[in-house]
């Protein structure tokens, strides 16, 4: 079921892809980066390759600030929706009480006793039991119209503490932008050259975000595509699964995984991953492309177990892309593995990669 979603997912990732690579053709893809020719102008497009993807992340926040203002007005017309229904419960409700406190239900209750026959019996009971009957059920309605306006409080509270947090990130991300930019602006007029500077920096940012986004997207997909199929790698890796008593591990190798990728997708002839001291790092280069891919696994539990990759270091032609960019593809793409999919009474306890071996040791499952 997991890796059907996956998939499902990837193809939505994809298909804005392979437009775009319509638009882009092959020659295009490989025509030449713009290169920096000193420390200075590499510091240039380093900042600006920044404002570029911060600003994206604006838009997105901007986006999804948007969405949550408007999911709030809706929860607060279903509140009074909601409302304006529990008033007139409330009076039937309230009149239910009032009866049982007053005893006149208790009075109802004498009638039984009261019966001359059979008959007389089984009619006062029947109008007896459509009574109570009629009382749980206004009593029920009332109880689930109070617990549903509970409920949207609840989600609207939420909603407003989403909403603050975004505005938090908005707010430092557009101070952030904004001092890169006042930085960029001050180098650019220091150089000897301001105009072509500027040329160059609008070049490079052309080409990242019409064939450099494209390329480290492809490279993602493909590696959460080929992750899908890991769980059936590792089972039949001789020697991967180890027990002891309750106590399983996994072992990879580095080169059994970089042998994994490249018969997973060609795009892995001329890129591999190293394990050293808990960090996964993923590098290769293809023509004038290169990509730099530094991170960690994690175990998670939520919603979950799994072993999750993120994201610490993105490089691109020997330039750092910013951390909005990491959780971005963080977000897009899962270059995570499922435990319970290799075996599915273990979970995950404890990740580590050292020595070219990534080694995950899973419990029982109780």
């Amino acid at each position: 079921m997991k890796a059907a979603k996956r998939r499902l997912r990837l193809i939505y990732l994809l298909v804005p892809l392979l437009l775009l690579s319509l638009l882009h053709p092959q020659h295009n893809l490989l025509a030449d980066p713009v290169k920096p020719e000193n420390d200075d102008q590499q510091q240039m497009l380093q900042k600006s390759l920044s404002i570029v993807e911060i600003d994206h992340e604006i838009d997105r926040i901007t986006r999804q600030q948007d969405d949550t203002q408007t999911g709030i007005g809706k929860l607060q017309s279903q509140l009074e929706a909601k409302q304006e229904q529990i008033k007139n419960r409330q009076e039937h409700a309230g009149a239910v009480v009032r009866s049982y406190y007053m005893g006149e239900r208790d009075n109802l209750f004498t009638l039984l006793f009261s019966a001359k026959s059979l008959s007389n019996l089984l009619e006062i009971y029947s109008y007896y039991e459509m009574i109570m009957d009629q009382d749980k059920t206004v009593l029920n309605a009332y109880q689930s119209q109070y617990q549903s306006i509970k409920e949207t409080q609840q989600r609207m509270e939420n909603s407003y503490a989403q909403l603050t947090a975004i505005k938090n990130s908005l707010i430092k991300q557009r101070e952030r932008v904004l001092a890169l930019q006042k930085d960029l602006d001050s180098s650019i007029a220091g150089s000897s050259d301001p105009e072509a500077m500027k040329k160059m920096i609008q070049e490079f940012t052309n080409y990242w975000e019409n064939v450099g986004m494209y390329e480290v997207k492809r490279y993602f997909s493909a590696l959460s595509s080929a992750m899908d199929d890991l769980p059936e790698f590792i089972q039949n890796k001789k020697g991967a699964i180890r027990t002891n008593g309750t106590t399983y591990s996994i072992e990879i190798q580095e080169d059994d995984l970089n042998d994994f990728l490249k018969s997973k997708n060609e795009l892995f002839n001329n890129f591999a991953f190293h394990f050293r001291d808990n960090k996964v790092i993923a590098a290769g280069e293809s023509g004038n492309l290169s990509l730099q891919v530094e991170g960690h696994y994690s175990v998670e539990n939520e919603p979950e177990n799994s072993i999750l990759f993120h994201v610490d270091k993105l490089v691109f032609n020997g330039l750092e892309l910013p951390d909005t960019t990491c959780r971005q593809l963080e977000k897009e793409f899962d270059l995570g593995f499922y435990p319970q999919q290799i075996v599915s009474f273990v979970k995950a306890t404890e990740v580590t990669s050292r020595d070219q071996i990534l080694h995950v040791t899973l419990k029982l499952s109780m």
